[in-house]
């Protein structure tokens, strides 16, 4: 049975050239075009094919919140990225949308076809330069939050696993034996190192980071 695909480019050459390939590819049907994501919405509603190539930035609707709108109300629809960013800032909201798989414009023809058909079978496929700069950027989240620990105090990292521990200020005073001043110091300078806005934001902080149940 072949998989009936809808292919979503602004660019009119690019969509074309895509739709041509792929109605020669054994297996795949295509079945709709459109030229951005309100286009897309519609015909996956019309249309409900297995998958759609979608492209990202589009004008009228973007990919991502065509993605949102059409898992939402289709969620049997497979959604495939197909873009030329590959950056966390465009990779990391397409996946949180609901798209399957996000691969770039630059991939081999036979690739394309490989990750449509694994997206089917229930896998998850992602270009590996978008893969790389998602583990860099990841990597990098986790340095930036080691060294902002490294700036806290004994006594405000003290503070910060009393805090995750839902206490007040009076009560971190007396299981620290200091005073409520000194504790609201301490609170305020811990907050400004790991910029973070308010004590519920720095008890889930500490949870995350293993310095409280």
């Amino acid at each position: 049975m072949s998989i009936k695909i809808v292919v979503v480019d602004d660019h009119h050459v690019v969509r074309r050239g895509l739709v041509f390939f792929l109605r020669t590819q054994k297996g795949l049907q295509i079945v709709g075009e459109a030229a951005n994501g309100i286009e897309a919405i519609e015909l996956a509603k019309s249309l409900k094919p297995d998958l759609i190539l979608m492209d990202l930035v589009m004008p009228e609707m973007d990919g991502v919140e065509a993605t949102k709108i059409i898992k939402k109300e289709l969620p049997e629809i497979k959604i495939m990225m197909l873009t030329s960013f590959s950056d966390q800032d465009h990779v990391i909201p397409a996946l949180e949308a609901g798209a399957s798989g996000y691969q770039l414009k630059d991939i081999e023809p036979d690739d394309l076809v490989k990750s449509i058909k694994k997206i089917m079978g229930g896998e998850n496929q992602l270009h590996p330069t978008a893969t790389s700069h998602l583990l860099a950027n990841l990597s990098n989240h986790k340095n930036q939050e080691k060294s902002a620990i490294e700036e806290l105090t004994n006594r405000e990292l003290d503070v910060l696993k009393e805090i995750a521990k839902g206490k007040s200020n009076k009560e971190i005073a007396s299981s620290l034996f200091i005073t409520e001043k000194t504790v609201k110091t301490h609170v305020s300078n811990l907050l400004g190192k790991l910029e973070l806005s308010d004590r519920t934001q720095a008890a889930l902080y500490a949870v995350k980071n293993k310095l409280a149940d």
